[in-house]
């Protein structure tokens, strides 16, 4: 029996998030947020609020059960990121023009921007926790299978950044203090609960900035908008959760890691294509129209998927 109290709690969680991109949208078209502004709000999100929600998740009472779910997470997110590289070989050509950027995009999702609340809200920190497995996954691959990809060419030299990145490190001093019941103070961990809690609202301001800067009209009118948007949000996160429900994970982590994988379009790839100016216009479009899709296909994939685990 499909599971109708999930969609409609997706579909809330969705529809909040839609709002305040909605606002973030209208901010950039009333000059309150820039282009420049854009940038640095995303810094600020991608180096300092969402690395600080992946460490208080893990700010928690050690539990054996919740430490086994972690190791299934970590394994589900190794296949499903398997299934979908393979696949974008697969599905996209390599005599495609555009290859290396529809590949990135079918690949790598807004896991942290749009995972992180969506998954918070429907699953709490206990699902937050399982996806610091998945945004691991996602940041040591994307600076270094993704990175490759863009650029066209092989660079095993971004594995080491890839290890830098403030939600790597996030993951590994969570575990530790995790494992080691360390607990921050009550004061500094408030004020890290405070900022962390601005992931939501800041992320969804940021995307409906960026959401704002592209010509919708424009966009939906090229057929390949609508191939990557297929793959990306529904193809390869089904395939990936075809493999993995096999497995016997407990639900919660599959759908975790099964939300994560269909996620919109990573903003990671404008960011790189603007510095390897490899058409950054082509891929805030796929950002920004699978943002708007997956509205629709992120309550259906739940659903689905909610059902058949």
């Amino acid at each position: 029996m499909i599971d109708t109290d999930t969609g409609l709690l997706i579909g809330r969680q969705i529809l909040i998030m839609f709002i305040i991109l909605a606002i973030g949208a209208l901010c950039y078209l009333k000059g309150l947020i820039t282009k420049e502004g854009t940038k640095q709000l995303s810094a600020v999100e991608l180096q300092l609020v969402n690395p600080l929600l992946i460490f208080m998740s893990y700010q928690k009472e050690y539990n054996s059960k919740l430490l086994n779910g972690l190791l299934w997470s970590f394994a589900l997110s190794a296949i499903s990121f398997a299934v979908m590289i393979l696949l974008s070989y697969v599905f996209i050509g390599k005599n495609r023009e555009d290859k290396d950027i529809e590949r990135f995009a079918s690949v790598y999702s807004n896991c942290g921007f749009i995972g992180i609340p969506l998954i918070n809200g429907i699953y709490g920190t206990d699902g937050v926790l399982y996806l610091t497995a998945y945004v691991t996954f996602f940041n040591l691959l994307v600076w270094t299978h993704g990175y490759m990809t863009m650029k066209g060419e092989r660079d095993f030299s971004s594995f080491l950044k890839a290890l830098k990145s403030p939600s790597v490190i996030a993951v590994f001093l969570g575990l530790i203090c995790y494992l080691t019941n360390i607990r921050l103070p009550d004061v500094p961990a408030s004020a890290m609960q405070y900022v962390s809690d601005m992931n939501t609202p800041l992320a969804m301001l940021i995307a409906g900035a960026t959401a704002a800067q592209t010509n919708i009209l424009k966009a939906m009118k090229k057929p390949v908008i609508y191939l990557v948007s297929a793959l990306k949000l529904l193809v390869f996160p089904a395939c990936a959760f075809a493999v993995c429900r096999f497995l016997g994970a407990p639900q919660i982590v599959l759908m975790t890691v099964t939300i994560a994988a269909a996620c919109p379009v990573a903003t990671t790839g404008t960011m790189f294509a603007i510095q390897m100016d490899r058409k950054p216009e082509l891929c805030s479009e796929f950002f920004t129209i699978t943002t708007l899709l997956s509205a629709l296909t992120l309550p259906l994939i739940t659903i689905a998927g909610t059902a058949l685990s």
